[in-house]
């Protein structure tokens, strides 16, 4: 969720090797698309990002390459109006108002059995005032240093995997997130360079807890752009329908958004970083929620099976498989 996801009964094909037949049987190169997207793979994991977009570009100009990548079909831009938003089944509110009430619930059981195990220690073991004033100065400022150095970091993890562990219902509406996530970027053009789907496991993998679970992408082309203080209306809008991809997924399993809240703020800051006036930004945000939903219903299968692969922890090529073997040419 950044800014800025079950498993196959035994027995079955493994996943690679379904990929790799599917491929075949659909193009008959699936072979040679799986050896280029091993080869991704082992570009990301030595941290040559330009080198592995340059394998996905050059296997896009051959007939038996990958077709996705970069390949949606999109809306027309326009200013879309509320009312056209909601004759497609979208209620924007809430769909950009995400709030996380499984973790506001978790927090405020472990605030609550806090209380009453405290009351419980002040009677059982007969502490002072002058225990209670220090024991509360010390959580005070563990709390503190956690939010000023660490931006929070470590309650959230706390938080979070407590919610995986307690909730398969927070567990599946991570995954969901960020495959959508995963799926749009994919198919807008911007290559996934690797993901988490829980905090812990970001921080077993960036060693901060300044980092939460999310999806990160091959972007150094926009950072470019954004380094120049101009950025091109294409990489704009690609953008804008990464960052609303979550909580657009989530919005249409579930009925409302919970987490994505910061993937929101980041665009908001964006926009108003380029100075976009509260019309203008109203309407690129219109535009990308309904260019990004209608992705996502059209690719509803593809994105349910990316999910699967995703909580299997399966590589960022087995996932770009997962997408080029079950997308159509007719559905792009």
């Amino acid at each position: 969720m950044g800014s800025g996801t079950l498993v196959y009964g035994g027995g079955a094909m493994p996943l690679s090797r379904r990929i790799v037949s599917g491929l075949a049987a659909a193009g008959g190169g699936g072979g040679v698309r799986w050896q280029v997207l091993e080869q991704v793979d082992k570009e990301l994991s030595k941290g040559n990002e330009r080198a592995a977009l340059n394998l996905i570009k050059d296997s896009q100009i051959k007939s038996d390459g990958l077709r996705c990548f970069g390949a949606a079909r999109q809306i027309p831009q326009r200013l879309y109006t509320l009312d056209e938003l909601r004759l497609n089944g979208i209620e924007t509110t809430s769909l950009l108002s995400p709030v996380d009430t499984t973790l506001g619930s978790i927090e405020r059981s472990i605030q609550a059995a806090a209380l009453l195990g405290g009351i419980g220690a002040y009677n059982l073991f007969e502490l002072s005032p002058q225990h209670i004033f220090y024991s509360s100065l010390g959580l005070l400022f563990l709390w503190t240093l956690d939010a000023v150095s660490f931006n929070g970091g470590i309650s959230f993890l706390v938080l979070d995997t407590l919610g995986h562990s307690l909730s398969q219902k927070y567990h599946n509406r991570v995954v969901q997130h960020e495959a959508g996530h995963f799926l749009i970027a994919y198919l807008l053009g911007i290559l996934p360079k690797g993901y988490t789907l829980t905090s812990l496991d970001a921080l077993k993998k960036e060693g901060s807890f300044n980092v939460q679970a999310g999806t990160a992408f091959v972007d150094f082309e926009f950072l470019e752009e954004v380094s120049t203080g101009k950025v091109s209306a294409s990489t704009l809008n690609k953008f804008s329908c990464i960052a609303l991809a979550g909580v657009a997924t989530e919005y249409l399993l579930f009925g409302t958004a919970e987490g994505g809240l910061s993937d929101i703020n980041t665009l908001d800051r964006l926009l108003k970083g380029l100075g976009f006036t509260q019309k203008k930004t109203d309407g690129q945000v219109r535009w990308a929620v309904l260019n990004t939903v209608l992705l996502l219903r059209r690719h509803e299968k593809t994105r349910s099976r990316l999910a699967d692969a995703m909580s299997e922890g399966k590589s960022v090529g087995s996932c770009v498989g997962v997408i080029e073997d079950n997308i159509h040419n007719a559905d792009l």
